[in-house]
Parts: structure tokens; sequence; C-alpha cells
């Protein structure tokens, strides 16, 4: 057995595979239409019909599906251009901060809003520098 990724639902295929191409900067690896996969391994599924394939029948809610219950994190190595290049694009739930782990962070909402973080690698963190 071995996780290979969440898939988040999207309403918009093709407006959240636009926002995370020009503002996460990701790459498509594949595009099947109403499933893209990113060359990060990352992927997304257009909403109404991953719920018909999966319980045969699309639901239809007006909620969005981004519920305050998963975070999708990703790493940058410049978390200060990161933030300057995404935030002025999206709906912030908080800028830079330090957790109390080391690590600095910003988070924000996709357009469905899926909740989004961005941290600095954690190798970068002292004590966690790879010996090479």
């Amino acid at each position: 057995m071995r996780f290979i990724n969440p898939i988040p639902f999207v309403r918009d295929i093709d407006r959240s595979k636009d926002f995370y191409q020009k503002r996460l900067g990701l790459k498509v690896l594949e595009d099947f239409g109403n499933f893209v996969l990113f060359e990060t391994g990352f992927a997304i599924h257009e909403g109404s019909s991953l719920e018909e394939t999966i319980w045969g029948k699309a639901i239809v809610a007006e909620e969005p599906y981004g519920r305050r219950n998963l975070l999708l994190y990703f790493e940058h190595e410049d978390i200060e251009a990161a933030f300057e290049n995404i935030a002025p694009h999206v709906e912030m739930i908080h800028p830079i901060e330090r957790q109390a782990w080391g690590q600095r962070v910003f988070r924000f909402f996709d357009p469905d809003r899926h909740a989004v973080e961005i941290g600095e690698p954690q190798s970068l963190l002292p004590g966690n520098a790879q010996k090479s």
C-alpha cells in the first residue's frame, strides 16, 4: 500500500487549473478535461463528474467544496517572493508567520475555498539541514 495524494473536488476545472498554474506556478503533466495532474503530483478533479463516478450521481449543493477541514500544503524556496506574487490575487487567511516548529508559512483560499499553505522547505530549518 502506498499513499499517492488527495484530490480536491473543484467546481470549475478551468478556473482552478488556471489558478494553480498562474498563482502557484505549477506545470500541467496531464490534462484529461475533468481531471488535471500537475508535475508535482498534485491533482484536481471537476467535482460533479467525480461525484457521479464515486456515488453514481452529482450532488447539487451550494456550499463550497473547501470546508476548513483540509489544508493543501506546498513549499517554496523563497517564501517572501511567493507571498508577494500570490497575496494580491487571493483571499488571505494570514500573511507569513513563524509556526511553533520554526517554519515560516502563509495561508490563503483557492477558488473553491480550500485552504492552501505555502511554507519554506523544512530542510531549510535549523537542525533539519540535509547532510551531503
